[in-house]
């Protein structure tokens, strides 16, 4: 269901008035094991929500308008009372599980993963069924988890919950992606995770495209995406001199780091910092697991903390905690008060939504000298 904002309200009248809206190209728009808290990661390079070698789709989807009435002589149709029916005509989308007709401008929308809930919310868009995490979620954000009706989890969706909202679309991605047969059967999904053969921004870019397209949203999200495009440009072009970086994360009393082409690879591969270590593996979702003396080796001038345990609610000892001993202390990093704690949401729990991505830039901003 939309939240009517200025620009779509024009958007509505502009519409009503007859201009018709072009599809948006997609250019080309990420991760986990089998614990419920794990979520979508920040624009990851590789995604592990399916298996590797499962076919992904990367080619434009078509746009297909239902077909008007043709006939001024002709009584109009009564609109449909049945799921799926929309006012707007369908769009195909061709996605992570395969292709299928949507109706543009859904009225009832189902969502089954929590970094696209909050994508919808950013885009003025709100779901009126919610499959749930169980994880906590920064209190700004409770509201918006709250709201939609329960039905049941990512991991066990409740479907006799989902059936009685009578949903126009579902959403599915990243942990919910494996239920997208069984949701197909109650009324037409799209599976939003994230494209692994393409790089991070493309694959942000198409989601939001993708977005636009169903959602008859594709001007606002240009807009949007053209404007996140300048702030990453101006951002990686500072990041040239400002060293070599490490991202971590802390599970417990474990620390795992990753480098460029992972889950957290956009430190890197987008914002171009440059990298501690080059030899770190790419492939594997929790990183490599490594020990306090690896990180005095490898010595980076930036640290960017993640929290695994604090972003799900996990007791456990905090990542400061872990990391302040003899060893750590050494670093230039350390030294030069350069360990970026990151907003946990953003990089891990709320994946690659606009919010998300411009957490992961502030936190970048912040570990500048």
């Amino acid at each position: 269901m939309m939240k009517e904002t200025p620009t779509m309200s024009a958007l509505r009248r502009s519409r009503a008035l007859g201009a018709s809206i072009v599809a948006l190209g997609l250019v080309a728009a990420a991760c986990g094991d089998d614990e419920p808290a794990d979520t979508e990661a920040v624009a990851a390079s590789t995604s592990t929500d399916a298996p590797a070698d499962e076919p992904v789709a990367t080619d434009a989807p078509a746009v297909t308008e239902a077909p008007g009435d043709e006939s001024a002589d002709e009584p109009s149709e009564e609109p449909s009372d049945e799921p799926g029916a929309a006012a707007g005509g369908t769009v195909v989308i061709d996605h992570y599980s395969g292709s299928d007709e949507v109706p543009v401008d859904p009225e009832t929308i189902v969502v089954m993963d929590l970094g696209m809930l909050v994508t919808l919310d950013a885009l003025g868009i709100e779901a009126d069924g919610f499959g749930s995490l169980g994880t906590p979620v920064p209190e700004q954000y409770q509201a918006l988890v709250d709201a939609p009706e329960p039905v049941g989890t990512a991991f066990e969706p409740d479907y006799e919950a989902i059936n009685a909202l009578e949903p126009d679309l579902i959403i599915v991605a990243t942990r919910s992606s494996a239920t997208y047969p069984e949701m197909s059967e109650i009324a037409p999904t799209v599976d939003l995770t994230f494209d692994e053969s393409l790089d991070p921004i493309a694959a942000f870019e198409q989601r939001h495209e993708q977005l636009g397209q169903i959602f008859g949203i594709e001007d606002e999200v240009a807009a949007e995406l053209e404007a996140l495009d300048a702030e990453i440009e101006a951002l990686a072009a500072r990041t040239g001199d400002a060293g070599s970086a490490l991202i971590v994360l802390t599970s417990g009393a474990e620390v795992s780091a990753y480098g460029a082409g992972s889950r957290f690879g956009m430190v890197h591969d987008v914002f171009g910092y440059a990298a501690a270590d080059e030899t770190l593996q790419t492939e594997e979702t929790h990183g490599e697991v490594v020990s306090f003396e690896y990180l005095l080796d490898v010595n980076p001038d930036v640290m960017f903390v993640v929290d695994r345990s604090a972003a799900i609610g996990e007791e456990a000892e905090g990542a400061e905690t872990i990391l302040d001993n003899e060893l750590v202390n050494q670093t230039n990093a350390w030294q030069n008060e350069r360990v970026v704690y990151v907003d946990a949401f953003s990089w891990y729990l709320a994946g690659n939504s606009i919010p998300g991505l411009r957490g992961v830039m502030a936190d970048i901003e912040a570990s500048l000298p």
